[in-house]
């Protein structure tokens, strides 16, 4: 089930081709991958690599994940990917931090996590012209 969509008239098609995307299998950052099993950074990360997706772990303050390079910023990762997809899952305040590090580097594809989004963090997504998904998983919509 497809959730929070972005205000706009094109709204429902622009969320359609989001999921949609993510069905093609983009490389894709995860913001806020943790060794952490039982952490959703840990869970997601294991889901979406056990589907067969290139998921580029992004954590500064881990070197690694599940034994994948991980990377401190969004920055340092596109230097080794091209990355498709951002896909958030981190307390609100941090999303918003890594999405105006995301509009710089010119990856407009984004996908928050429940949990992850705020007011704040979907305004800013609206007023930046991201392609972008709320309160949907990640998980759910790659079945």
């Amino acid at each position: 089930m497809l959730a929070q969509w972005a205000k706009s008239p094109f709204a429902v098609g622009m969320q359609l081709d989001l999921v949609s995307y993510l069905k093609e299998g983009p490389s894709m950052a995860l913001v806020g991958a943790t060794n952490n099993s039982t952490k959703f950074g840990n869970i997601i990360f294991r889901d979406m690599v056990s589907k067969g997706y290139n998921v580029i772990p992004v954590n500064p303050r881990a070197t690694t994940v599940n034994d994948v390079q991980a990377y401190p910023d969004l920055a340092t990762a596109t230097r080794d990917h091209e990355i498709g997809l951002v896909v958030y899952v981190v307390p609100p305040k941090h999303t918003l931090e890594s999405l105006k590090e995301a509009r710089d580097l010119g990856l407009q594809k984004i996908w928050v996590q429940p949990g992850a989004g705020d007011p704040d963090v979907r305004n800013y997504l609206d007023e930046n012209g991201f392609e972008y998904l709320m309160d949907a998983c990640v998980m759910v919509e790659s079945r």
